[in-house]
This record gives C-alpha cells, structure tokens and sequence, in this order.
C-alpha cells in the first residue's frame, strides 16, 4: 500500500505559520503585552519611565487605530476583532506579517510539497491570511473571556472602595492597580481620562462598545443612573456583581451541559475530513477509479454543501442564548 504524508504536511506548514505569529508579535512587544499578567501592561509602561500622558497615548493609540482602518479593503473583515483583541499590531503592521506569512508558506510549501505553481500560489494566500485570521479571532475570545471573568472580582473591588469612603475616581483607580489584563489596563485608562475631566460614565460607556460585553454595558448603566438620580452606588454596585457572577456561573452551567452535544457537532463536521485525508494517506489512489465519472464533481459538491449545512445546523443547536 503506498503512503502519502502530503495532507499531514499541508497541516503541519499551516501549524507552523500559526504558531510563527504569536512569536512575532512577542519579539516585537515583548511579554507586557502578555494577557492575565500580575502587573498589567499599563503599569508596567510607566514603570519603565513614561509618564501618565505618554502611557494614555500609547494606550488610546491602540484601542482605536484597528477601528480607524476599517474602511481598508478587506482588512474591515478583520478589524472588529483586532480591535476587540486590543492587538499592539497597527494595521499596517498586521497586513505586513499577512504578506511575510504569506512568502514564508509559498517557501515551506515549495520545498515540502509537489504542488503545482499555481495551488502554490494558492496555498500559500489563504495559510498567510488564513492564519493571521485565525490567531486574532482566537487572541479576541481570549481577552473578553478574561474580561468577562475579571470583571465581577473587579466591581466587588470597587464597592469595597466605596464603603471605605473612596469616590467612584479613585475606586476605578484601585482596580487599576489590583487587577491583571486585560481588565486592569482599561480600568486604568478609566481612571487617567477621568484625572483630565472625562465623565466616569462615559469612559464605562466607551469600553462596553469597544468590548461588546453585555455586563459591562451594565455597569456603564448603573454608574450613569446613579449620577443622574443619586443613590447609593455600592449598594447598586453589589447587587450588579452578585447578578453578573449569577450570570457568569449560568453561562458556566451551560456551557458544561451542552458540552456532550458541542463536541458531538464537532465530531461529526470533522470526521468526513479526517476520514478524506486519512484515505489519501494510506491509499491515494483510492478515487481512481471515479474521480473521471461525471458525477463526481457534482456529488462531491453536494458532500460539501451538506458538511456546511452541518456545521451551522449543529452550532445552532448548541448556541443557547442565556
């Protein structure tokens, strides 16, 4: 039986050119902008001598330079995510490391494979855009899953802020302080716009756009409200965590009963591909006898179709909405 790796291969350079991305973007940054650090990376900036001004600047620089180029064509596909990602890479940056993943698989490729020039070509445009794609997607859920789980502890921090007799400033502040990325940093950006005269409920308001997190747009809410009519905001702070921790331990629940299901769907869509490249390893001649017929094209896109139609419906099945 003749044995072909080729399909392992293409996997493998794809591996390669995914991991080479985070390695970039640590050569370029450095571990600051390392998510769940003890010191957040705010910190961190004016611990190495820039002062409050440099640090909101650099900061700002990146919270909104992803959400300025969305009118680049193409790049607006990528830009919500980069943006939510928070990622140090400018745009022009992220479309450079496109380019060079895009040389370097046309290389792996080359030397690896016996493509034709033309699927190299191919090949190697959608492993370079392909990658970067998925590591932002992959680096965006990261960071508002931490966001989501820091954020009850950090409200909890700041009604203890207030009860002590902290005002609302200086609570956000202390957060600043306390809490790791990605949460610490932007509370910390929170605390030096409100430091040059920007409404607390402003800022909250800013980030729970930036983030598209439901819980923070409540506690942007919550501060809003309660400087409109008054109010104890501890009290209204308290009884916001106690309902986002319920929330986040329901979607927790959830989460671990649909599992079964969950992976079932990804067995399911993944398994025909598996079992294709598995075929293709161990007998590549396999097809040979059909792959001339007529119809095999056309089934062979209705095979596709349905793997499709399987995707969506078995994600739709395991999305409860909470």
């Amino acid at each position: 039986m003749q044995l072909s790796i080729e399909p392992l291969i293409y996997l493998a350079i794809f591996g390669a050119v995914y991991l080479l991305i985070g390695g970039i973007y640590l050569l370029i940054f450095g571990k600051s902008i390392k998510l769940n650090n003890r010191v957040n990376r705010r910190l961190t900036l004016m611990e190495k001598g820039n002062t409050r001004d440099q640090v909101m600047a650099q900061l700002r620089k990146e919270m909104s330079q992803h959400d300025k180029a969305k009118s680049i064509p193409l790049y607006s596909l990528l830009a919500e995510k980069a943006q939510k990602a928070n990622l140090a890479f400018t745009p022009g940056m992220l479309i450079g490391v496109m380019a060079l993943l895009t040389v370097v698989s046309f290389f792996l490729l080359s030397f690896f494979t016996t493509a034709n020039s033309a699927m190299l070509g191919v090949l190697s445009i959608v492993f370079g855009v392909g990658s970067v794609f998925v590591w932002v997607n992959r680096a965006a859920k990261k960071r508002l899953s931490l966001m989501e789980e820091q954020l009850p502890d950090a409200i909890e921090l700041i009604v203890r802020s207030l009860r002590v007799g902290h005002p609302l400033n200086s609570a956000i502040g202390i957060v600043a302080k306390e809490v790791a990325d990605p949460l610490g940093s932007e509370m910390g950006f929170i605390a030096d716009e409100a430091a040059y005269g920007r409404d607390v409920s402003e800022s909250l308001r800013a980030l729970a756009e930036r983030t598209g997190l439901q819980d923070m747009r409540f506690l942007a809410v919550a501060v809003a409200i309660q400087q409109k009519s008054g109010g104890n905001l501890a009290e209204i702070l308290e009884g916001l965590s106690n309902v986002v921790r319920a929330r986040f331990k329901l979607f927790r629940k959830v989460k671990a009963i649909t599992a079964e299901a969950r992976w079932s769907g990804i067995f399911l869509s993944a398994f025909p591909i598996l079992a294709l490249v598995g075929i293709n390893v161990m007998q590549p001649d396999y097809y040979d006898d059909v792959k001339d017929s007529t119809w095999f094209i056309p089934m062979a896109a209705i095979v596709v179709v349905f793997l499709i139609v399987n995707v969506f419906f078995m994600r739709m099945m395991v999305n409860i909405k909470v």
